[in-house]
Formats: structure tokens, C-alpha cells, sequence
């Protein structure tokens, strides 16, 4: 198993890539939305892809799945469709069909209706995603660059962890920093990385209801 890939776009289709590393070929499962991206890279062409790896069990025969997205922040919302237990990788592959920004809000807002309007998700799968995501997949939602996120070196504060994420998902320092500052000053403010960045998308979404009532 491996985590990303570099190599030569040989061979795509609407639902996978294959692509060719250290002699050997790879055929490389990818989400709607992650194909839409690099859509515009020729056949012959550098790939890049981050890649979430299980093994397929058919009867006694097992068969290794490579799922390809273009940075690790996708990848780790695959990863969080994963911990719901209706879902499985073949059916998150078909749901991430929109940009994860957007399914993630649909999670928050609690948002059946559109979850259903998702492939493979029928009514019991997007109750069981906001039972076991809502609250959990803010930070995702505050994704707005198309790049691949800058790594930078982790840290246990859980201030600079929160920063840390908004500069993955191409905020500039300054503002991460004054919207982490904003979300601190609530009553009885978010003592975790994870509860202080949904302030911080809550923060965002309720000045974004704001602007577009002013208009």
C-alpha cells in the first residue's frame, strides 16, 4: 500500500486514471469532483495524486482498490464518509460527486434533502452521515483554493493547529489569524482545535447569511 503517486497520465475514462510509475501502471479509482480538476491534464502528462488504499475481498481473492484525490484534505474527508458505517469506499467514491466544501456544509446544516441528491445516498445513508459527521467536518467546509494545501510542521497548541488548517485550505495568515481570534471571543470560547474551527465556519457562514441579506 502507498499514500500518493507521481507519475504519467497514460489512460482515463469518466471514473478512473492510469497512471504510470517506476515502470508499472496503476489504475486509480477518482472521485467526480476530484476528475473535474485535473481534467485538463493531456494523456502524457505529470500526475499527481494522493491515494487512499483497501483491499477488496471477492470470495477468496483479495484485490488491492487505489481511490486518487489531488491533496491530502480530500482524502481525509473521504476518509471521515468512511467512519459512518453505511458507507462504504465504493459508495463514497460516487457521493464525492460535488466539491467536498459543499457536502460538508450539507453535513453541518444537517441537510438531508441534498445528501439524498448525492449518488448512492438514499434517505438512510444521509441520516446516518449527519448523525456520525454534523459538528465533525467544519474545517472542510472553509476549503476555497483548488491547490494542494502547504504542509506545515504540526504543532500541539491547539490555536496554532486551528491556524495551521486554515492555511492548508489557502487562507493568508492574517486573515486565519483574525478569524481565529474572532471565534475565541465568544462566551465560554472552544478549548479544541476542532470545536474552535467549527466556531470559525460558523463565524464565516453567519457573516456570509449577513452580506447576501444586505443585498
Amino acid at each position: 500500500m502507498f499514500s500518493r503517486i507521481d507519475g504519467i497520465l497514460r489512460e482515463r475514462t469518466a471514473s478512473s486514471v492510469l497512471i504510470e510509475a517506476g515502470g508499472l501502471c496503476y489504475d486509480v479509482l477518482v472521485p467526480g469532483c476530484v476528475a473535474d480538476k485535473f481534467a485538463s491534464v493531456e494523456i502524457g502528462h505529470r500526475l499527481h495524486l494522493e491515494i487512499f488504499s483497501y483491499l477488496q475481498i471477492d470470495g477468496n481473492r483479495g484485490t488491492s482498490i487505489y481511490v486518487g484525490f489531488t491533496n491530502r484534505i480530500e482524502r481525509e474527508f473521504f476518509e471521515a464518509l468512511l467512519t459512518v458505517a453505511s458507507i462504504g469506499p465504493k459508495t463514497a467514491v460516487r457521493a464525492f460527486s460535488k466539491p467536498m466544501a459543499e457536502i460538508a456544509r450539507f453535513i453541518d446544516d444537517g441537510d438531508h434533502a441534498s445528501l439524498q441528491r448525492l449518488p448512492g445516498i438514499g434517505a438512510q445513508k444521509a441520516k446516518d452521515i449527519v448523525a456520525k459527521l454534523q459538528g465533525k467536518v467544519a474545517r472542510f467546509g472553509l476549503i476555497q483554493g483548488e491547490s494542494e494545501p502547504k504542509k506545515e510542521p504540526p504543532t500541539p497548541d491547539f490555536i496554532a493547529e486551528a491556524i495551521d488548517v486554515l492555511l492548508q485550505l489557502q487562507y493568508r495568515r492574517p486573515e486565519a489569524e483574525r478569524m481565529v481570534r474572532q471565534a475565541l471571543e465568544h462566551e465560554d470560547g472552544p478549548q479544541t482545535a476542532e470545536a474552535l474551527l467549527t466556531q470559525v465556519y460558523r463565524d464565516a457562514a453567519r457573516r456570509q447569511s449577513a452580506s447576501e441579506a444586505q443585498r
